[in-house]
């Protein structure tokens, strides 16, 4: 069967100009032939239409993994390997994946059992995987079309593999004529700096991107505001990527606009940014802040600002996420699905231009309207969900957490406002045995993703309750609002 265009684009540029700089990664360059041989590693593992689970860090080797398994056809399965030890072994078990991918101290600490499992242990680029054959191999009836099937909160329910076609990911990556667009023949000037996890649809696309541009790029193992400062002063990029709360970081920092000065704009989505904060960067920095809104669901971004629309709208529309873009629809419907006026709030409905002609409408949980120029605005969620510096959080995956150890009674999570980080989750907590904050938090640190560790315990006699017995988590939420104040 012939090769996905997306599968075709990433050899070529692999093979443009072998020993021109591809990656930068702890101060070195490494060439796109080093990310290649590894990457045809991994390819010949034969992983064509089956599911290759990787425990994903942001390192070149798993870069060059992640690239090899979709040159061959595969559907990459991204694990996130911080999100707490016992969760990740136990969902590794129930995925029955044939084959995983990844270091070997977490093949060693998250991979219980390889009697169905093959393991291919990496470490740097020019290191050969180790190949731990299985014993008794999982069957696995693969993934017809995915490239990557991603853990993810997303925008439209709860915890649930988000399925990412080839084809979406070629449109996003590289267009609606993804089937027929040529390859590049030349390395694009510029150097991009990801920083983003490649657990995160952010990381996917952003590598994804570069690699499909043939662009080089400086990769970061996570946000560290030194080391993104001297990427930038080093490679000195026209724009940038942030998260709010990497934004808040910047913003409050002790950079000057000689710091950033070859930055044009910057971009930031996966969670809510405020228009006081984008305007407050804008106005130290003397750079556009342009928001945007994106779903792993959709497969990337359906809503932004352009520089363009910026500059002639941003004086009468600050606030908005911009207008639809890549070919996405977007409406507000009320409570029975039928679409509202303009600037009418309601839940919002997304048709992304990821998913081509034959896609759908898409129901988020985010309230929403719309103005008679497309411009959209979030203006809340339908549910309890906590966005974390752009990672969501379930109150009630924290709260089961907490309820399972043997001291607690029972328990509250809500979010509560963070001038960094967006949101950030609180609990109430009350106890039929002594135990103490302390306790708790080691407790949570094995079972929960850092993100999702509340920042604060309250420890009660009793958690307020409505009269049909649930958590009054209005009353929980004040609490933390008089702790905060007072």
């Amino acid at each position: 069967m012939a090769a996905h265009p997306l599968s075709r684009r990433i050899r070529d540029v692999l093979n443009l100009r072998p020993d021109g700089p591809a990656v930068e990664f702890d101060g070195a360059w490494l060439t796109r032939s080093e990310v290649a041989e590894l990457a045809r590693r991994i390819e010949s593992l034969d992983s064509a239409d089956r599911q290759v689970g990787i425990l994903l860090r942001n390192t070149p080797a798993h870069i060059a993994a992640f690239l090899g398994v979709l040159m061959g056809g595969g559907t990459v399965v991204v694990i996130n390997p911080s999100r707490g030890d016992d969760r990740i072994r136990s969902h590794i078990e129930s995925l029955r994946l044939p084959i995983i991918i990844g270091t070997i101290d977490d093949l060693k600490t998250l991979v219980v059992s390889t009697a169905q499992t093959a393991t291919v242990a990496i470490a740097g680029l020019d290191d050969p995987p180790v190949v731990t054959a299985a014993e008794q191999p999982a069957e696995d009836t693969g993934r017809a079309g995915v490239a990557v099937r991603m853990l993810t909160s997303g925008t439209t329910g709860p915890p649930k593999r988000i399925d990412l076609t080839y084809d979406m990911l070629a449109r996003s990556v590289i267009g609606t004529d993804f089937d027929v667009a040529p390859s590049p023949t030349e390395a694009r000037r510029g150097v991009a700096i990801v920083n983003a996890p490649l657990v995160h649809i952010g990381g996917v696309f952003r590598v994804l991107q570069c690699v499909c541009e043939a662009r080089p790029f400086a990769l970061l193992d996570r946000f560290e505001l030194q080391r993104w400062t001297d990427a930038v002063r080093r490679h000195r990029p026209q724009a940038v990527s942030l998260v709010p709360a990497a934004l808040r970081t910047v913003l409050h920092s002790d950079l000057t606009r000689d710091d950033l000065k070859s930055i044009r704009a910057v971009t930031s989505g996966t969670a809510p940014l405020s228009a006081e904060d984008a305007d407050a960067f804008t106005d130290k920095f003397g750079i556009p802040v342009l928001t945007s809104y994106a779903a792993t669901e959709f497969g990337g971004g359906v809503a932004g600002w352009t520089l363009a629309d910026y500059q002639t709208y941003w004086h009468t529309k600050r606030g908005s996420v911009g207008r639809a873009t890549l070919g996405a629809h977007l409406r507000v419907v009320d409570d029975n699905g039928a679409p509202v006026g303009d600037d009418q709030p309601g839940l919002l409905e997304v048709k992304p231009g990821q998913l081509g002609p034959s896609g759908g409408w898409m129901r988020t949980t985010d309230l929403a309207r719309i103005d008679a120029d497309g411009f959209l605005w979030i203006l809340g969620r339908a549910d309890q969900a906590i966005i974390r510096g752009g990672f969501k959080v379930m109150p009630d995956d924290v709260r089961s957490a907490l309820e399972t150890h043997p001291a607690v009674q029972g328990a509250a999570v809500v979010g509560r406002s963070d001038p960094r980080l967006g949101e950030t989750p609180v609990a109430m907590v009350e106890l039929r045995e002594s135990a103490d904050v302390d306790t708790l938090l080691e407790y949570l640190r094995t079972r929960l993703a850092r993100y999702e560790i509340p920042t604060e315990i309250a420890i009660v006699e009793q958690i307020p309750r409505t009269p049909s017995g649930k958590a009054d988590l209005t009353a929980v939420r004040e609490h933390f609002t008089t702790v905060e104040h007072a």
